[in-house]
């Protein structure tokens, strides 16, 4: 069940970022834009570089507790960190919180990357990290560096455009062929189609329809990671990192 949502609502809520999209400002506003950026940059990488080899878990931030797909996120949460891996996410409600609940669950670390919203987004209670983004695009930037395997869950336009820049990155090579996963077929079945019809048409590969795997299994979508990401490129265990204060690294 889906939460009710305001009637009107401006998602904006960064004024720099909305002048920014509006077209060239002056050169000053610019440059002091480019710098704001670039710190949001570097503090998330020292927030986020002792994290260790993440998962990604996309999903809407509507769904309720007793809903399915917020149960199946918890699962989902629950095994990636059976994994060894920590669980990442947008850090908000709904299948976020659930993904990270899944972590807690079992003892795993939950990671957060929160964006600062007017309507229904703030830091769920079950995050061991988070940081709070004011650039939507820095945010999508760390989600994907430090993931080494991507769990789309039901969700709206923020979870179709996560899910689709990762398959691009993917498909151009300017990121490795990380496994991608599409849960919940019966809710997917329209964009599987609809993705299908692109290769008929040509617009993108047949080959492409293997970057990622629809299924409605917890043990395949496990198989599949293991074999891409654990496997795929050597994952072992290591030892924990020290975090230097002085280069404003935090302790995990």
């Amino acid at each position: 069940m889906l939460k009710e949502q305001p009637k009107s609502f401006s998602p904006l809520v960064n004024p720099e970022e909305e002048e920014f999209f509006a077209g060239p400002q002056t050169r000053w506003k610019e440059l002091k834009f480019v710098i704001k950026v670039a710190l949001e940059f570097i503090r998330g990488f020292r927030i986020l570089h002792f994290i260790g080899p993440c998962v990604t878990v996309f999903g809407s931030a509507r769904f309720e507790e007793k809903d399915r797909f917020y149960k199946l996120a918890v699962e989902v949460g629950e095994r990636v960190s059976q994994m060894g891996f920590a669980v990442m996410t947008g850090g908000g409600p709904g299948i976020m919180e659930a993904a990270n609940r899944g972590a807690k669950n079992v003892g795993g670390k939950s990671v957060g990357c929160n964006i600062i919203l007017p309507f229904e987004q703030f830091p769920n209670p079950y995050l061991d990290k988070w940081m709070n983004f004011k650039y939507f695009f820095v945010r999508k930037v760390l989600l994907s560096k430090y993931s080494y395997a991507f769990v789309v869950m039901p969700g709206g336009f923020g979870t179709l455009d996560e899910f689709f820049e990762a398959l691009t990155l993917i498909q151009t090579k300017v990121m490795r062929r990380f496994p991608v996963v599409l849960m919940c077929s019966d809710f997917h079945e329209h964009l599987y189609a609809y993705i299908s019809h692109l290769a008929d048409y040509g617009t993108i590969n047949k080959a492409d329809l293997e970057l990622f795997l629809l299924t409605d299994s917890i043990e395949e979508m496990e198989a599949h990671i293991r074999k891409y990401a654990v496997e795929g490129y050597g994952l072992r265990r290591r030892e924990e990192l020290i975090p230097n204060p002085m280069l404003g690294e935090e302790e995990q």
